[in-house]
This record gives structure tokens, C-alpha cells and sequence, in this order.
């Protein structure tokens, strides 16, 4: 093992590293300290798990830093631990090994009730921690490939006896760095981070197959102060998916998120959201702050999803800056989304829809403007939408709007809004405020490492 200390490190021997990061570590190691063989053959799961322990043990002294040197490594999933970071090499790909037996089986998360899947235990996800602080996941913009297409096969074909894993999910934990990766063909849902706080997720390249199942880009939930930036989505399901329980697991959970920055974001998702907002919303969602936003060939802009039956709330969403090519809807908000954990949920918990303000943005090529539909004796109350314009493609529907159960104004939109929107001369705020998260800082840190 190799002990550094911080600052910019050029030793002849050694290729130099320099990243960004919440927190320098002083001590670091390769993967190949601890025996890591990077052939595309040679199963490193103990590897991984072995210097994960063993540099656990630095942090009271200073943290430590894992470097995955150039190669191909296969593996299965391992956990991280706190002041710790994983930096992967420009030139390294960690390959996730498609090996059940390597897969431990997991409670389902408290706030769904259910694995996502099927019923019952869900896998560990592929990078996994939980009640860790300070951890951050990084690299010279390296690879991790899930090679998701035999759990795309399984899952297809109803094989999957249960959840299948995600990328990188961290629970219960507190600043949290994942940043500078690539992330490609993942079994399910690529970046989910959960019941924590103070996570920054800046600089990812996530790509899936537009058909592939349930391949969400990035999903908080139940977080607060989340900031997502400078992310490029090909996704075949919703790029930034919003989350914070299901039905009555999430309504007695009670975990909501809120205070969430997207910003400098790009997608592609033909048949999902670029931002999508629940479904799973049953804690509540609040405070999200969206800018600075393109997509082509996507389903929809901005969607909405909750149902009788998720109860909470969605409220205070701030979006401004859309760029917007070839969508389906610019704007879809949907209160009959029916997707349930189990029969138990109760039909009287209401969604709460209040306060989505959405302002500058430009679509061309659109099939349908906007349909906003909120639930009968549950209207959904306060949309803002303003200096909206929208290119109609040459299969629009007629009916450009679609609106039902639902209130609000807008302002210099066109084609113009449905009735239930009248145009009142107003801009949609955005708030001025600086949110916690937003005034987190990087270090620049460095490493020098030494190529077996």
C-alpha cells in the first residue's frame, strides 16, 4: 500500500491523479495491492471487498482512496464505507458480474413494502452503502458496465424471482459525492440515492438502451439537499425520476424530498420523462429547483405521475430554461398513475398538487403541448406556466391542451393554453435563494499511482 498525502503529486514512476472532491483522502491503494487482476476474466469481488475493509480502518486517520488502474475488472457487488473514496481510472472498466450467487438478498426498502419487481427480498445493489458519511464515487470519467442484458432477458421473460439490483445505491447516509463516470447498460435503476442528505451528482455519462427496462438515470429519494448537474441521459425510462415511497409504506415513512437542484442536464428517453416527478411520491416531494434543460426525442418534459392512493404531496417545483426537440407532451401531469404496492393502500389519501411553476422554454416538433389531468374532487391547484413556445409537429393533435381537474394561469404561451390555464400577465417566480447544498465546495485531490 502506498501512503500519500494530499496536494498535486508527480512522481516519475507514477501516473498522477487529480480529481475533485468533497474531502482529500491521505492514504491511498490500487486494487492490485489487494491481489485485483484486471483480465475481463478473473472474478475480483474479494479484492474489492478486502480493500474496502482494510482501508476502512484510515478513517479516523485522514481517509483513504481506492484506485481502479486501467484494465477490465469483473466483480460483484461490494460495499463502501465512510471517508472513503472510489476513483476509477479513465482507462479502467469495472465489469458487474451477472453471477446471482454473488448477489446477496436484501430487505425491500421500508418506504415501498415490496421489491419493485416482484414481492419479497430485492438484490444488493452493485456499489452499496448505507449510514456512511463523506464517500465519494469518482473517476477520469471510467466505466462501469452492468452488462444489464441478461437481467433485461430474465426480466422480460418473467424469470426474476426478485428485484433486480441497481448501479450505486447509498441509504441513509450524508455527503455523498458521485461524479465523473460513465455508467452503461444497468440491470434497473442506475443512480439511486435514499433516505440521505447533502449528495452531489455532477458529471455522469449514463447510457442504456432506449428499450431497456426500467433503466431510470437518477433517482432521489426520500433525500434532501440533492443537487444533479452536468449529466448526459440516454435512458429507456424516466432520466431524473423523483421519489420518496409508495402508497402506505411511504405515507408511514414519512421521508420526503426535498430541497433538489437539477441543472445542465441532457436526455434522451423516448418513451419516458425527462424530469419525472413520482410516481412513488408518498412522502412527499418539495422544493425542486430545475434549469438549464434539454432533451430530444423524449416522452415528455416535465411529467407528474401519482394516483388515489399515494397520498402526500408535490409542491413548490420550479422549472425554468427547457430546450425541447421531437417530444410526444412538453407538459404531463397524470393523477390516475395506478400502479399499487399491494390492496392495502387507502382510496382516501389524496395527492396534494400545488404550487409547479414552469417557465422559458422552447419545444419543437411536439405531438400534444400539454396534458394536465388531476383527480376528481382533488384539483391539482397553482400551475404557472409562462414564455412557453411550441413548434407543432406534423402528427399534433388537434386538441393541442388537455386539461381536467386542475388550476392555475399562464403567460405568453403558445399554442394557447386550455381555459383552466387563463393568461393573467405574469411570470412564474423561481426562487433567488441559495439552497445548503448549492454552497458545498470542491478540494482538488490527488494521488500518484504506480502501474503494476
Amino acid at each position: 500500500m502506498v501512503v500519500l498525502t494530499w496536494g498535486i503529486l508527480c512522481l516519475r514512476t507514477a501516473v498522477c491523479i487529480e480529481y475533485e472532491a468533497l474531502s482529500c483522502r491521505k492514504h491511498t491503494a490500487l486494487l492490485t495491492d489487494f491481489g485485483g487482476k484486471g483480465d475481463g476474466k478473473t472474478s475480483n469481488t474479494e479484492a474489492f471487498r478486502k480493500a474496502i475493509h482494510e482501508l476502512s480502518k484510515f478513517a479516523t486517520d485522514g481517509g483513504a482512496q481506492l484506485i481502479v488502474p486501467p484494465g477490465k475488472w469483473l466483480t460483484g457487488p461490494f460495499n463502501l464505507t465512510s471517508k472513503f473514496t472510489l476513483y476509477i481510472h479513465q482507462d479502467a472498466v469495472i465489469l458487474v458480474s451477472q453471477d446471482e450467487a454473488e448477489w446477496d438478498l436484501i430487505p425491500p426498502l421500508p418506504s415501498y413494502g415490496i421489491g419493485r419487481d416482484n414481492p419479497g427480498p430485492r438484490f444488493i445493489s452493485f456499489i452499496f452503502g448505507t449510514n456512511l458519511t463523506d464517500v465519494v464515487i469518482t473517476g477520469g470519467n471510467g466505466t462501469i458496465d452492468g452488462q444489464g442484458q441478461l437481467w433485461w432477458t430474465k426480466f422480460r421473460q418473467g424469470q426474476m424471482k426478485n428485484t433486480r439490483p441497481y448501479l450505486i445505491e447509498i441509504m441513509f447516509s450524508d455527503h455523498v459525492q458521485i461524479s465523473n463516470l460513465t455508467l452503461i447498460n444497468s440491470p434497473s435503476w442506475n443512480v439511486h440515492p435514499v433516505y440521505s442528505s447533502f449528495v452531489v451528482i455532477k458529471g455522469l455519462t449514463i447510457l442504456a438502451p432506449v428499450d431497456s427496462p426500467n433503466t431510470d438515470g437518477i433517482d432521489p429519494d426520500s433525500c434532501s439537499n440533492t443537487r444533479i448537474e452536468d449529466c448526459f441521459i440516454v435512458s429507456g425510462d424516466d432520466c431524473i425520476a423523483v421519489k420518496s415511497g409508495w402508497d402506505e409504506y411511504g405515507i408511514a415513512f414519512g421521508m420526503p424530498t426535498k430541497h433538489l437542484i437539477i441543472r445542465n442536464l441532457t436526455c434522451i428517453s423516448p418513451d419516458s420523462a425527462v424530469i419525472a416527478l413520482g410516481s412513488e411520491m408518498s412522502g412527499g416531494i418539495q422544493d425542486v429547483r430545475a434549469e438549464n434543460i434539454a432533451a430530444i426525442s423524449s416522452e415528455s418534459g416535465l411529467r407528474i405521475k401519482t394516483a388515489i392512493g399515494r397520498g402526500a404531496y408535490v409542491k413548490d417545483v420550479f422549472v425554468r430554461g427547457m430546450t425541447l426537440q421531437t417530444m410526444k407532451y412538453t407538459f404531463w401531469i397524470t393523477g390516475d398513475y395506478g400502479s399499487h404496492p399491494d390492496d392495502h393502500y387507502d382510496p382516501k389519501a389524496l395527492p396534494v398538487i400545488q404550487g409547479i411553476n414552469v417557465k422559458d422554454v422552447v419545444a419543437k416538433n411536439v405531438t400534444i403541448a400539454g396534458k394536465l389531468a388531476g383527480i376528481d374532487g382533488d384539483t391539482f391547484n397553482g400551475i404557472c406556466i409562462s414564455n412557453v413556445a411550441i413548434e407543432l409537429s406534423e402528427q399534433a393533435k388537434q386538441l393541442q391542451w388537455n386539461c381536467s381537474n386542475i388550476k392555475g394561469v399562464s403567460c405568453l404561451v403558445s399554442p394557447q393554453p386550455c381555459a383552466l390555464l387563463p393568461d393573467k400577465k405574469i411570470d412564474c417566480p423561481f426562487p433567488t435563494d441559495t439552497l445548503p447544498v448549492d454552497k458545498i465546495q470542491f478540494q482538488t485531490c490527488a494521488a500518484a499511482t504506480t502501474m503494476h
